[in-house]
Parts: C-alpha cells; sequence; structure tokens
C-alpha cells in the first residue's frame, strides 16, 4: 500500500529514479565523483575493488551509482551491470594521454553492447586543472563520441575534487532521461534470459 501510493506521489510531483552505472578506466576518478555527488565531500579512496553503490538525489531525481572497478582484471565484469540502466556515466583522467586509447576501447565495448543501446551518456572529463589535461572536445574527439548516431550524449570538463562539473552533468544527466521518457523512448534494456 505504502508503495504503490509513493509511486503516485512521485508521478504527481515529478520524482524519478534512474539506475546509473559509473565506468571507466582505474584511476580517473569515479569513486571521487560519486562520494562529492552522495556527501559532498572528498573521501580518501583506494582503488575500487568491485564496486559501490549509491543514492544520489539531485533536483527531483534519485539517481541509483553504481561505482564499478576499473581496474583491467574487473573490466570484464562490467557488462553484468548493464541490466536496466538508463544512464551510463564514462568517466575519463584528462590527464592520462597515455591511456586515452585504451579508455575509448572500453567505452566502444560498452556502448555497443546490447544492454546499454538506449542509455543516455554523460562523459565526465576529469582532471581539467591538472597541466596537459585533454580538452573536452579532445575528450570527445578521442572516444569517437561525434560518430554516434540515434544516441543522447554529453561530454562535461570537471575537477572531481573541486565538485566543479558535477552538478551540470547531472543537469544534463536528468533533464535528457526525464525527455527521453516523456518521448515514450526507451532508456535501459533489461536482459532476456541472463
Amino acid at each position: 500500500m505504502g508503495n504503490s501510493f509513493r509511486k503516485m506521489f512521485d508521478k504527481l510531483f515529478g520524482n524519478r529514479e534512474m539506475r546509473v552505472v559509473m565506468l571507466g578506466l582505474d584511476a580517473a576518478g569515479k569513486t571521487t565523483i560519486l562520494y562529492k555527488l552522495h556527501i559532498g565531500e572528498i573521501l580518501s579512496t583506494v582503488p575500487t575493488i568491485g564496486f559501490n553503490v549509491e543514492k544520489v538525489q539531485y533536483k527531483n531525481v534519485l539517481f541509483t551509482v553504481w561505482d564499478v572497478g576499473g581496474q583491467e582484471k574487473l573490466r570484464p565484469l562490467w557488462r553484468h551491470y548493464f541490466n536496466n540502466t538508463d544512464g551510463l556515466i564514462y568517466v575519463v583522467d584528462s590527464q592520462d594521454r597515455e591511456r586515452v586509447g585504451r579508455a575509448a576501447s572500453e567505452f566502444k565495448q560498452i556502448i555497443e553492447d546490447p544492454l546499454m543501446r538506449h542509455s543516455a551518456i554523460l562523459v565526465f572529463a576529469n582532471k581539467q586543472d591538472m597541466k596537459g589535461a585533454l580538452s573536452t572536445a579532445e575528450v570527445c574527439e578521442a572516444l569517437g563520441l561525434s560518430q554516434l548516431r540515434n544516441r543522447k550524449w554529453h561530454v562535461q570538463g570537471a575537477i572531481a575534487i573541486r565538485g566543479e562539473g558535477l552538478y551540470e552533468g547531472l543537469d544534463w544527466l536528468a533533464s535528457t532521461l526525464k525527455s527521453m521518457q516523456r518521448t515514450g523512448q526507451v532508456t535501459s534494456v533489461a536482459a532476456a534470459g541472463r
């Protein structure tokens, strides 16, 4: 009874729940971003072995964010988090020019997965304050975003440790997902028989 009342209340007042997976290579800043958004603070982080999951309220959207470890041995497990995912937050270490090709390769595999074919894509070009960092345009080019057809995507420059760009990115993601759902576009795909 209480759950149905909550759903009706949310429908009337526009509250929505969205499932988002946050991926990227190790040391890109995913966990820093998650906890800056979740509690507004920077925590001392260690490499994520497995995942962190937190609910992040932004405006009238409650994001359930899955931050999955980015070490090479964990990347094959990423696909297990794609089921029913409305959005992808892909974090790129803009200063790590040596691994941007690897980041692009992993990104391509994610967005080509059948379970992610409708997800909105937010790319955080993190560490914009670092000397020699790739610009947002360079990150866009490296990931091949301009070649994507029939996909909603956005690249947002960010400095996670200061919280810069994070809420602007979430603002884009929230409004894009709400718009997609309002117009009847599917944002998530459920795994059949998995």
